[in-house]
């Protein structure tokens, strides 16, 4: 305060900026800050600090948890790169095959997809698997065995009704097709766990193209297998 009063005549840009290091010096923690008004000095509250985040402070009161938490990030890291592994080999095998146009892999947040076109598989408006496609869909079958995940087959078709004995509808049409290319997988591999897998038909229900124009409808005619994420990594 003696230091204050000798600087009372200060200008008050600096008596400001002494306020503002005496603050800085007592590391922010003071219960209240010089605040400077005509060059006299006064004392103005301050704010008491904003409490710790919730997350860390919820880590230092329960290290177990926060244990847990970094080996469940550690197994989802290393999860990720075990499917990047898979899709690289699908890459290779499409580039070896020439399947450019028919099957495609990607990585999602929930998992790996494989998508292949209806016309590898099948005759238009029918769910029995052609035989020249026999070959990928038991080279399919071996790179899932021995993955510990969770499969889901699902059949898509455009939206071109379809209204036959066998298939009413086109929910009928795409869902056969998962129960069929799912089944044949089966049989191509016996390690393969039926337990593990589970098929659905969208019908035109999840277009990936327009249907308005014969490109858009091929892309939407499509089968997807999907390896699923075990585990998901905390954010």
């Amino acid at each position: 305060f003696i230091v204050l009063f000798a600087l009372e005549k200060t200008d008050e840009q600096k008596m400001g900026e002494m306020g503002r290091s005496f603050n800085v010096a007592f590391g922010g923690g003071a219960a209240s800050l010089f605040a400077f008004n005509q060059g006299a000095p006064q004392m103005m509250p301050v704010e008491s600090p904003p409490p710790p985040d919730t997350h860390l402070k919820n880590q230092v009161m329960n290290p177990g948890a926060a244990a847990q938490t970094a080996a469940e990030n550690q197994a989802a890291l290393r999860e990720t790169i075990q499917l990047i592994q898979v899709k690289e080999a699908v890459d290779r095998y499409i580039r070896t095959q020439g399947l450019g146009g028919e099957l495609e892999a990607q990585l999602t947040d929930d998992g790996l997809r494989l998508r292949i076109k209806d016309s590898a598989l099948f005759h238009s408006g029918e769910a029995d698997l052609l035989p020249e496609s026999r070959k990928l869909a038991g080279d399919i079958a071996k790179l899932l065995a021995g993955l510990p995940q969770q499969f889901i087959v699902a059949g898509h078709t455009d939206n071109v009704p379809i209204n036959t004995y066998q298939f009413p509808s086109n929910w009928e049409l795409s869902g056969m097709r998962a129960v069929k290319f799912m089944k044949f997988l089966f049989s191509q591999e016996p390690t393969l766990q039926p337990a593990n897998f589970s098929s659905v038909g969208y019908g035109e229900y999840r277009p990936i193209g327009p249907n308005t124009t014969n490109e858009g409808r091929a892309k939407n005619r499509r089968v997807e297998v999907w390896i699923l994420r075990s585990i998901r990594q905390s954010r």
